[in-house]
């Protein structure tokens, strides 16, 4: 352990570590003995020395260390370590593949497990890897290896493209780290759903696998109303590859009347056709529309329409705290235009991804939403991450995903 730069906090500024909070900010770091490399190991240590936990060192980053072990015993420079921490995050997903009917999951959830700054997503055989912090870089050959080791993945792609990687300094990263290159769109299953994934391109690694529960929820709310004798229109703002309309129309059937898409890339709309397509489903219940969203919910409701079944799955509208009250009028923007367009006896499924913002600021948000839109709205139900994508007790933040299931009562 001696020959490890140390980090040695301020006075005061333990309490956090002793909790085991996997983060320690530039502003509690009193002095660094030595001169850690970017991603390099260090000790971190009281200010009276004692010795706390080993991390990751990023001079650029305000999350100064990322901590891994809190046993001084333990060797986070040693290959078996990050073998063993691999192997328990892939044994905790096997149960969600093991009947065959999901074919693909976060198999390495960062912070959560044990792993900061790694994500590794499987798509079948293919493995998509992102390397989002200075520690993850330093060491991106060594976990290709042992990941290929684990699974025999026929390919290992990375996708260390996400801008909080420009927050430690790094380049932008996106190509082959193992095996050949992928095709153009991979097929994979998803509870007995079909979709084409396209994991060079697509958002994130490709497809939004923290939604999975959340589209199965959908599809079981759709078939029971439509046990119940009722005609649905369904609108999808955010749509992307269009998972939750595939799920409507695979749980409604002939019950769902209309569904209208709506997203600004025109090639997701495209892709959300073929993933109808591959389900068999009919597409001519299906309308696109490319564009803003926040424009086409206004041009809808000066259009007299209205909807049984609304889905708002935007994008991250708030990357830092310092963005949350740009973002929190974004929030109430969409869903105060959603509440419009919703019928009495209807559903609201809305969304948020932002990490900064908390899931009671959201229900604040809807509330403030609800009260401007004069509707008389029930809140049925809490929407969260798939189980794949874990939150470890001692890292709140990684409750990113929030969502509330809403009923518009009249």
């Amino acid at each position: 352990m001696n020959h490890y730069p140390r980090v040695y906090l301020k006075p005061g500024r333990e309490a956090s570590i002793q909790r085991r909070h996997p983060w320690v900010f530039s502003g509690g770091i009193a002095r660094v003995e030595g001169q850690p490399a970017p991603g390099a190991l260090v000790t971190l240590h009281s200010a009276e020395g004692k010795f706390l936990a080993w991390g990751h060192y990023s001079a650029a980053s305000q999350i100064r260390v990322r901590l891994l072990s809190w046993d001084p015993a333990e060797d986070p420079d040693a290959t078996e370590f990050w073998r063993t921490r691999l192997k328990h995050a892939i044994e905790a997903r096997a149960p969600l593949l093991a009947d065959g009917r999901t074919t693909a999951c976060r198999l390495v959830n960062a912070e959560s497990d044990g792993l900061p700054g790694l994500i590794v997503d499987r798509y079948g055989d293919v493995l998509v890897l992102q390397a989002l912090t200075a520690g993850i870089e330093a060491r991106r050959a060594l976990l290709g290896e042992l990941l290929v080791q684990a699974l025999h993945p026929l390919t290992i792609y990375e996708r260390s493209d996400a801008d909080v990687r420009q927050r430690e300094d790094l380049p932008s990263r996106i190509g082959i780290l193992y095996g050949a290159e992928p095709p153009e769109t991979l097929e994979i299953l998803e509870n007995g759903q079909r979709f084409r994934v396209d994991v060079r391109r697509g958002h994130k690694t490709g497809f939004y696998l923290d939604q999975r529960d959340n589209r199965r929820l959908l599809g079981e709310r759709i078939a029971a109303l439509a046990r119940a004798g009722r005609l649905l229109d369904m609108l999808n703002v955010f749509s992307y590859t269009g998972g939750f309309a595939v799920y409507a129309l695979a749980y409604g059937g002939d019950a769902v009347r209309s569904i209208t898409n709506v997203d600004v890339s025109n090639d997701a709309l495209q892709m959300g056709r073929a993933n109808l397509a591959q389900n068999g489903l009919k597409a001519e219940q299906v309308t696109d529309i490319s564009g803003d969203a926040f424009q086409v919910l206004r041009t809808l409701r000066q259009q007299g329409r209205s909807f049984d079944v609304i889905v708002l799955d935007p994008p991250k509208f708030a990357f830092t705290q310092k963005d949350v009250q740009k973002a929190a009028r974004g929030y109430k923007d969409i869903n105060l235009q959603a509440l419009h367009l919703l019928r009495a006896g209807g559903y609201l499924f809305t969304f948020s991804c932002s990490g900064a913002i908390s899931a009671d600021l959201l229900q604040k948000i809807v509330f403030g939403a609800t009260l401007d839109a004069g509707r008389d709205v029930q809140l049925v139900g809490w929407m969260t991450q798939a189980e794949d994508h874990p939150v470890a007790l001692t890292f709140p933040e990684g409750a990113y995903l929030k969502g509330l299931l809403c009923y518009v009562a009249a």
